[in-house]
């Protein structure tokens, strides 16, 4: 009953990671190196910049309308439902029960 893993957990080796791979902590290196200093643990931030991720814009793109899929159905379908209704508002539009009708009926 569960705590028994028999796999090992695989640490990567710290030299696979290369702050020269990253662009935006190759221009932290080089403001630092600018006012004479270095920072050893740069290295250590690396693991958070996945390699090929694209622009900022392309990471937003790719989590809200590729990486979630319900999110987006949902999405074109609240869309197409607000299209349908305001089309059939223009070709039907609702009675106001609260306006005086333009022709009154001889019964009132």
């Amino acid at each position: 009953m569960g705590g028994h893993h028999e796999h090992e957990i695989k640490i990567p080796d710290y030299r696979i990671y290369k702050v020269d791979n990253v662009p935006e902590l190759v221009k932290v290196k080089n403001i630092l190196a600018t006012e004479g200093l270095k920072d050893p643990w740069l290295r250590n931030e690396v693991w958070r910049y996945p390699p090929n991720r694209g622009s900022r814009y392309a990471q937003y793109f790719k989590c809200w309308f590729r990486g979630k899929r319900g999110l987006t159905i949902a999405f074109g379908l609240a869309a197409s439902i607000i299209a349908v209704e305001k089309t059939y508002e223009h070709f039907y539009p609702p009675v106001h029960h609260h306006r005086k009708p333009y022709f009154p009926s001889s019964s009132l």
